[in-house]
């Protein structure tokens, strides 16, 4: 059976965004994507109709993926605090010591800077993003495991500096290492909050690092 028109949109969207991420949006070509999707290019035409339609859809799909990494990664987890570092720590892993994640970020950022519809799509994850740290921030004071005057600040301040490590990994990719993934953890979580020391929850959670 044929796969559904929707299956392949996924499909060539994922390997837009592996492409993507090896050679950067320039460097990329529709034949590439084609190939790392195992279709002819003219089928690739079929649900894409320009390289600018794959850009976009690959954003799409890396948004979906992350929301669903940070889901399973916050499952199961015993205290707020537990769920803020672990979520944290994904975050260090896959969006600043992911070479490949640092590429396809990085340029598409720089993209929004001069493509009103890529800029549009960023910033709406972007939001999606502030949000789901503001609300993970607010259930851990809310649980007296942190104090934080400003929790909305805080999480921007904490993304901000997320994104000058990413934008100096480009020249200095010594400090995006796995060597430097515990340290940047912590780092990031000092930004969010102070730890309640009555409840010793959060220094925990800052001391995990995912595998």
């Amino acid at each position: 059976m044929p796969p559904r028109a929707t299956d392949m949109q996924e499909r060539l969207a994922k390997s837009a965004l592996e492409v993507f991420s090896e050679n950067g949006l320039d460097g990329a070509t529709l034949d590439d994507i084609a190939e790392r999707a195992g279709v002819t290019k003219g089928s690739l035409y079929h649900h894409y109709d320009s390289k600018k339609d794959l850009i976009l859809a690959s954003c799409r799909y890396y948004y979906r993926r992350w929301h669903r990494m940070i889901r399973r990664e916050a499952v199961g987890r015993k205290s707020p605090s537990d769920k803020l570092g672990s979520v944290v720590a994904l975050s260090v892993k896959t969006c600043l010591l992911d070479r490949g994640n640092r590429t396809f970020t990085t340029e598409i950022f720089a993209l929004s800077l001069v493509d009103k519809e890529v800029r549009h799509s960023w910033a709406q994850f972007y939001d999606a993003v502030r949000e789901t740290y503001i609300g993970l921030l607010c259930d851990a004071v809310e649980a007296g495991e942190l104090t934080v005057a400003e929790p909305r600040r805080s999480v921007d301040l904490m993304l901000s500096a997320m994104e000058g490590i990413k934008q100096r990994a480009c020249f200095e990719p010594e400090i995006a290492n796995s060597e430097e993934q515990t340290v940047l953890v912590a780092d990031l979580l000092g930004i969010l909050g102070t730890p309640n020391q009555t409840r010793g929850k959060t220094k925990t959670a800052r001391k995990r690092v995912p595998a």
